[in-house]
């Protein structure tokens, strides 16, 4: 596959975790997230699948949209799977909630 395939493909895999982790937070307060292992770990698994994807796009892809915080969506992922223990809660969830809504539309004008 040429680099603009395997771009597509994974802009649409990040598409569809976005979706995934918006709509399972949809209806969920913070509190309730926080006190949810289960959910909690779904959506930080989440957070490492979305940077994995990104790490495969290729570097022209992520030059040519700039714009993305391509280094922040790594850094969390880092930080997530490094530091586990420490991971914000209520940082995940405004991410979700906040972040990921203004992430896909960027994906989307793409």
């Amino acid at each position: 596959m040429d680099n603009v395939k395997n771009d597509q493909y994974y802009v649409k895999k990040i598409m569809e975790f976005i979706n995934f982790a918006i709509s399972h937070l949809d209806s969920i307060s913070c509190q309730e997230f926080e006190s949810n292992d289960v959910l909690q770990n779904a959506i930080m698994f989440i957070f490492i699948q979305i940077s994995e994807n990104t790490n495969k796009l290729s570097d022209e892809f992520k030059t040519n949209h700039s714009n993305i915080p391509w280094n922040q969506i790594r850094g969390l992922r880092n930080i997530i799977v490094h530091n586990y223990e420490i991971v914000d809660g209520y940082i995940v969830y405004d991410t979700v909630k906040n972040g990921f809504p203004e992430f896909k539309e960027l994906l989307l004008s793409i």
